[in-house]
């Protein structure tokens, strides 16, 4: 059983790490720097674009704790329980 939360846990961080990543890749390749007097069309697509990327960032950086935190406390019980025996 510990074995199996700790390969979920790691699942949990690449998927956090890899989230991260594309939320990346949209905040600096696809909004990138927008030009001095960018139409409005391309500014209402620079927010979306930057919003997107700054909501894939957060997410990716929660997963990615949330598989951290988790896959330490799987640490610790699975010590725990390897003492007692």
């Amino acid at each position: 059983m510990i074995k199996f939360l700790k390969n979920l846990f790691n699942g949990f961080i690449i998927a956090g790490i890899i989230i991260f990543l594309i939320g990346v890749d949209y905040w600096m390749f696809r909004a990138g720097i927008p030009y001095q007097d960018p139409p409005m069309d391309l500014q209402i697509q620079y927010a979306v674009d930057q919003g997107i990327g700054d909501t894939l960032m957060s997410v990716g950086f929660e997963v990615g704790i949330i598989g951290v935190v988790s896959r330490i406390v799987t640490a610790i019980i699975g010590r725990r329980k390897v003492k007692q025996v």
